[in-house]
């Protein structure tokens, strides 16, 4: 019979001295344990010498495997660059951590070790207690979190930062030097450059003290995270949306509670904590409004309030004006499937139907385009065509939901119009082979896997 594959386990190697450590010690116990060890490491391009990491990484790995250790590398380099305003630290960090769940998956790993030890912990509690953090923050980094199908664990987060320096010396291990970890202009820099010496030489005892602070905190946010899930379940509708009047019937501690968890749970990231004050302080019973959230990762989110329902929403941007605009597109529709439309962010879904479709043949060379003064819209045959503006407001639609472009026929024809459907002046005679549609908004984008830290 032919040998069963080997379990296959990730460590994230920058190069620097704990994740060279990680590496040696995982690489040295994968034979016995039956693991293929993959590193993975993620070239940002920050600095110059960035090649000259790799191509070291790619040499130790080499070496090592020609020593009968079963290790291999894979990499990836981070494009683009942050947005305005951004900080280089935090997009560093989050499109390294996305990019090392990609290699880690590629090589079929289920799990993915990283080198973060006792000290790193405390250095996040303190440095997410200065920026304001609640239970969320000053839980830090988990010892081990299940993201996408992959187990991100940190196996040294209870180990003293110079137990891993003896290692290193004991197995004379050549780490590289990063010039960046020097640089005070960052914040993590700071404090262990300045803010730490002088804390530990006053206060001993204070990497354990915060480490258990941390842990403390990880048990009050797990409290925490299933009060909201019990105050959520009854509320929140298969659209992910969020009564106001169940909400505030809740006391205002666990309104916030709730607002948070439910946020993160449709934005796949944490709410700002100026929306959440926002949110608590304004949303009225009923009415319409919308408070944005800002932009992170180059997506603009919003908060949307319309007839006593909260939604998280992508805003989309204003249509064009014409026909001519970029925005306007040719299609071809006439196949069932899922066809992107480009500019608009999103997809029209096409499925075959028995009754109210579209022709296939009147599905070729449609216009895609924004919406025009004087559109009209006939919901039913006997019905009276009416402009968009009332149709969407007899159909309760709110203005996010409005947006997505209509479908104009080769012969100028209103064919369909996104959250109303197919014009029924245009519905294909009874018997004959037709198509239904929908547009399909992009949803919002989840966060990459982004452990803390």
């Amino acid at each position: 019979m032919p040998a069963a594959p080997q379990a296959t386990v990730a460590v994230a190697f920058s190069g620097g001295r704990d994740s060279l450590a990680l590496l040696h010690a995982t690489c040295r116990s994968a034979a016995s344990l039956g693991l293929q060890v993959v590193a993975v490491h993620v070239h940002h391009g920050l600095l110059p010498e960035a090649d000259a990491w790799l191509a070291w990484a790619q040499r130790l790995c080499a070496r090592w495997h020609r020593r009968g250790w079963p290790v291999q590398l894979r990499w990836a380099r981070l494009t683009g660059s942050p947005a305005p305003g951004d900080s280089v630290e935090a997009w560093a960090r989050t499109g390294r951590y996305a990019r090392l769940a990609q290699l880690a998956g590629e090589a079929g790993a289920t799990l993915l070790l990283l080198a973060q030890h006792r000290r790193d912990q405390a250095e996040t509690v303190l440095l997410q207690a200065l920026r304001g953090g609640g239970p969320a923050g000053l839980s830090a980094m988990p010892a081990v979190a299940q993201r996408a199908g992959l187990a991100w664990a940190r196996p040294w987060l209870d180990a003293p930062r110079p137990a891993i320096e003896a290692y290193v010396r004991r197995h004379r291990l050549r780490p590289v030097d990063d010039p960046s970890n020097l640089d005070t202009r960052l914040a993590r820099n700071r404090l262990r450059l300045q803010v730490w010496p002088a804390l530990q030489a006053a206060f001993p005892d204070a990497e354990v003290a915060l480490a258990a602070a941390a842990q403390r905190a990880q048990e009050a946010r797990a409290v925490l995270d299933e009060v909201a899930a019990g105050d959520l379940a009854p509320l929140v509708d298969a659209q992910g949306r969020l009564p106001v009047a169940g909400w505030r019937a809740l006391s205002p501690s666990r309104q916030a509670n709730a607002l948070r968890a439910w946020w993160r749970a449709q934005a796949g990231r944490s709410a700002p904590q100026a929306l959440v004050q926002r949110l608590l302080a304004e949303v009225p019973a009923r009415g319409a409004a919308r408070w944005p959230a800002g932009v992170v990762a180059g997506v603009d989110l919003q908060c949307v309030l319309h007839r006593g329902w909260l939604q998280v929403v992508v805003a989309q941007p204003a249509a064009a004006a014409s026909p001519d605009d970029p925005a306007a597109v040719r299609l071809d529709l006439s196949v069932p499937g899922c066809w992107p439309v480009p500019g608009w962010g999103g997809v029209f879904e096409v499925a075959p139907a028995t009754a109210q479709g579209l022709a296939p043949a009147g599905l070729q060379g449609v216009l895609a385009r924004p919406r025009r003064a004087g559109d009209q819209f006939q919901q039913a045959p006997r019905s009276v065509a009416r402009s968009l503006k009332k149709q969407f407001q007899q159909a309760g639609l709110a203005g996010h939901q409005r947006g997505g472009p209509l479908l104009e026929a080769a012969d100028g024809r209103l064919l369909f119009v996104p959250g109303l459907g197919i014009d029924a002046r245009a519905w294909a005679a009874a018997g004959e082979p037709q198509l239904t549609l929908c547009w399909r908004p992009d949803p919002v984008p989840s966060a990459p896997a982004k452990p803390a830290g």
